[in-house]
């Protein structure tokens, strides 16, 4: 590989040297005006609750994108540490471990500890506590020479016998690996002074960095973690209620996009006036223009899917439907809009007697619909998988739903 290319500057540009592209400008203001207005009615107790819910379905799309797919409910069954089938165990595992790395993420956001989200010392924390989670059969990774080799959490390639092919595309060489991150972190980092970049940002890091392809393996489920980070980050995070892989895995037209357009990101400058740096800056605001249409879709997608306006009145028939107390829906409703509520307040919201309020919250709480940290402390919310295509029907399907239209986009083909 010549010496030009093994030189960090081999990934510039990471911005637009001029203005902002007028459709990236407008696509981050739609972002950040859906976004704020994503689960604006529910409390954040209840937005909590349901972004964990939210976290299975990120995972299960991730996933996908790699070629492994886990049904939520076995995803659901490995976090609560539940047996699982034998065949079903190691991509249960490799799911768990991915939702406990978005949710120590979301802690750290929530907690105002959150770093830099391209800096190196992040970066290489989620690739370590993903693969410490990770099962002994995912712990090593067969190269395209054939070469099995050992998976290290949170280390960069650095070894000749671990320079990988990714496609048509080549990136730099294990021995460089820890120079271009140092580039990238410093490059991206700026994104963190200018508000009005931060969002543009999350989609240059996200090619750039797989372009590096930093990592052995795991590389492509890092940098969507990373992108979530930058997204809270950036302010757009819409109470953890969206998920970018979700787009990412179906496209907005179909599911072959991700690929087509990360790879039509590689391509070399083409000609003088397509920017100053080594890849081509055209490219890049496609592939930007591409990123950002599908995270506006995916963020009215869930605003449409959730419905957020009748989910009081969805989760009602639900439980009368499944033989509940005719009150019980007013305990549900009462804790969605204002949270975690005290036991004794059962009695005062149903109007009935303190028995008949204990066994209608009884029963709430061993089927699921509302949980407690234990069996006398505060109660809140639930969605219990079992019933989730009943609250949030075509999460986890290709069935129609009334949604926006995706944005309009031209593909590069």
């Amino acid at each position: 590989m010549s010496a030009l290319l093994e030189t960090p500057s081999r990934i510039e540009p990471c911005f637009f040297e001029g203005d902002i592209p007028r459709p990236i400008a407008d696509l981050v203001v739609d972002i950040h005006s859906t976004t704020a207005e994503l689960g604006k009615a529910l409390h954040p107790d209840s937005a909590a609750e349901l972004a964990e819910f939210v976290r299975v379905m990120n995972c299960y799309y991730s996933n996908l994108i790699e070629g492994h797919d886990t049904r939520p409910k076995d995803i659901e069954r490995a976090l609560a540490g539940a047996e699982l089938e034998d065949e079903a165990r190691p991509l249960a595992l490799e799911a768990r471990a991915h939702v406990k790395v978005h949710r120590e993420i979301d802690v750290l956001h929530r907690e105002g500890r959150l770093p830099s989200p391209t800096s190196i010392e992040f970066i290489l924390w989620v690739h370590r506590r993903f693969y410490e989670e990770m099962p002994e059969e995912f712990r090593c990774v067969r190269l395209a020479s054939g070469r099995s080799v050992e998976i290290v959490p949170g280390r960069f390639r650095t070894k000749a016998e671990e320079d990988v092919a990714v496609g048509r595309h080549h990136p730099p060489s294990s021995g460089v690996v820890g120079d271009f991150m140092a580039y990238f972190a410093k490059r991206f980092g700026m994104a963190d002074a200018w508000a009005s970049i931060r969002v543009i940002a999350i989609a240059a890091a996200h090619h750039r960095f797989n372009y590096i392809h930093p990592f052995v393996d795991g590389n492509g489920r890092v940098s969507r973690l990373v992108a979530h980070a930058m997204a809270l980050k950036a302010g757009i995070g819409g109470k953890g209620l969206w998920s970018i892989s979700r787009g990412l895995a179906r496209g907005l037209e179909d599911n072959g996009e991700y690929k087509r357009m990360m790879d039509h990101a590689d391509m070399p400058r083409q000609g003088s006036r397509d920017g100053r740096g080594n890849l081509s800056e055209a490219a890049l605001r496609t592939f930007c223009t591409w990123f950002l249409s599908v995270a506006l879709d995916q963020v009215r997608f869930t605003s449409a899917a959730f419905r957020f306006d009748t989910l009081e009145d969805r989760y009602r028939r639900l439980l009368r439907d499944l033989g509940h107390d005719a009150k019980a829906g007013e305990l549900v409703s009462t804790a969605l809009r204002f949270g975690e509520m005290e036991r004794g307040r059962a009695a005062l919201v149903l109007g009935v007697s303190e028995r008949t309020a204990r066994s209608t919250l009884s029963k709430l709480v061993e089927d699921g619909f509302m949980k407690s940290r234990t069996p006398k402390s505060p109660v809140r919310v639930a969605f219990p998988l079992d019933y989730r295509d009943r609250l949030f029907p075509s999460l986890f399907a290709d069935h129609r739903i009334e949604a926006p239209a995706p944005p309009s986009f031209r593909f590069a083909r």
